[in-house]
């Protein structure tokens, strides 16, 4: 008997919760067949040597236009490739924004739950098993749709999402982002025997150690790296929410972006989004915390195209995690029903001001998920909704400022036109002594001909040294005088 073959039926006896990812009951596991293809998921055959015995189920809209994205969508245990497509959303969205979606599916035949072999060496690593039949299934689907290879993506839930995890890191030449939900860190388990270890708490490691873990599973590879989400329920008891925190370390310590994120806003379905730009200031790692949530993949039924997927096992009624996941891909740009870069914000005046506070109010831009009102060219806020009062300004000051949308993904469209607020009352004169030389240096003054000059007002100030010392009054800003007497310094 070949190993891989001793491996399956070992595999096929094994009914721990280590190996189960979700708890199953012994009817459940027995009702767990291969499904036919349901409506518009049909299976293909003879895609490649398939080394990990996988089944391979595919959608795709009539319409497909060449190089479009692909999706790969792994299902959890105790689940089908149906299942998936049945409750998840994907299909809607290879509809609405046009890109095929690959179905793989495990069996019992591999394993007694039905789950993906994230935690076998023999399975989830480079060129072997389970994780070489995907990627075949990837090349197969993209020399028949013609999709994009830069444009490749991969999620899956739970099992599927280790499976996930450890795709990106062992093939991240191949899939330029992931999702991964209820999932764990890639390579977080090499034996049957640590996979329920990292279930419920997994190693306590840095972050270098967990993105060791990443450039280990393919060595020499230098980049560019997958952009990843990760989702994860609060109240999730099958795998631990300690799961994402240690997912997040080990991906942003891949992009060497550090583990404080660039921004955290709030979604619908008490969900925490936060993003980890890159250097260039695009979301690399973005987390989805979803409050009250237990084990399984968010979904939010409904029509509009924020919503998605059916409510069922492992299916929770939360937010549509398939519409976050593609938005944050960039699936919905340039699409036919997808929103590209987003508008300017039209209509954004000063509502009101006070001596230390502008308050600003402006139209709400369809698809945003929230704003970035920048003062003076810096950002300040992230509202989620269409006003912001800014405080803690200065009286009698103007302050410029500029709205711009920004999508599901974190990223920003254009500016809106700016506008100015000038706060009530006067602003207090301010003084500075120091000598004409340090007068010139900090911008307060000018030199002409060996002499110095108070900037705004002109007046002179002697000799252009150290030894000649002067007190300027400022009022208003950038407007200098000199005033020896009567102003004090602070």
């Amino acid at each position: 008997m070949r190993p891989s073959t001793l491996r399956r039926l070992l595999r096929r006896v094994a009914t721990t919760a280590a190996l189960a990812l979700v708890t199953a009951t012994t009817s459940t596991v027995a009702a767990v067949q291969p499904a036919a293809a349901a409506g518009g998921l049909q299976q293909v055959t003879g895609f490649g040597s398939n080394p990990g015995n996988l089944r391979m189920y595919e959608y795709a809209p009539a319409d497909l236009a060449a190089d479009a994205p692909l999706v790969i969508a792994l299902h959890g245990c105790t689940q089908t490739a149906d299942d998936y497509y049945t409750n998840s959303g994907w299909p809607k969205y290879a509809d609405l924004w046009g890109f095929a979606v690959v179905f793989p599916q495990t069996t019992s035949a591999n394993n007694a739950l039905s789950c993906f072999g994230w935690f076998d060496p023999a399975e989830d690593t480079r060129g072997r098993g389970e994780a070489a039949s995907i990627v075949q299934m990837v090349e197969y689907a993209k020399q028949q749709y013609g999709s994009d290879a830069r444009r490749v993506y991969v999620t899956g839930l739970s099992a599927g999402g280790g499976m996930t995890a450890d795709l990106l890191a062992a093939y991240p030449d191949v899939f330029a982002g992931g999702s991964v939900a209820s999932g764990l860190p890639a390579q977080c388990a090499t034996s049957q025997s640590a996979a329920s270890g990292c279930q419920t708490g997994p190693q306590k490691l840095t972050p270098a150690q967990w993105g060791d873990k990443v450039r280990g599973s393919y060595p020499g590879y230098s980049g560019p790296w997958p952009r990843v989400a990760i989702w994860q329920g609060t109240s999730d008891y099958t795998v631990y929410p300690a799961n994402a925190t240690a997912l997040r370390d080990q991906w942003t310590d891949v992009w060497g972006i550090g583990q404080t994120p660039s921004s955290t806003d709030s979604l619908p379905g008490n969900t925490t989004r936060s993003v980890y730009d890159d250097a260039s200031g695009r979301p690399a790692v973005v987390t989805y915390s979803v409050s009250g949530m237990g084990h399984g993949l968010a979904v939010g039924p409904g029509s509009g195209t924020d919503q998605c997927g059916t409510t069922a096992a492992y299916f929770l009624n939360a937010i549509c995690s398939t519409y976050h996941t593609g938005v944050f891909w960039g699936l919905d740009r340039g699409a036919p029903g997808g929103g590209g870069q987003l508008p300017a914000p039209s209509g954004l005046q000063v509502a009101s001001v006070t001596a230390n506070s502008a308050s600003l109010s402006w139209n709400a831009v369809p698809g945003a998920a929230s704003y970035t009102v920048h003062r003076d060219g810096a950002k300040v806020a992230s509202p989620a909704s269409t006003t912001y009062t800014d405080t803690g300004l200065a009286a009698g000051t103007a302050y410029r400022y500029t709205v711009t949308a920004v999508d599901g993904s974190g990223t920003s469209g254009a500016a809106s036109p700016p506008v100015t607020a000038t706060t009530d009352g006067s602003a207090p004169a301010r003084c500075f002594t120091a000598t004409n030389y340090a007068q010139v240096t900090a911008g307060r003054a000018h030199t002409t001909g060996g002499y110095v000059y108070a900037n705004g007002s002109g007046e002179d100030m002697g000799l252009y040294n150290v030894f000649v010392t002067h007190t300027l009054k400022e009022s208003p800003a950038g407007y200098f005088v000199v005033a020896d007497r009567g102003c004090t310094a602070g």
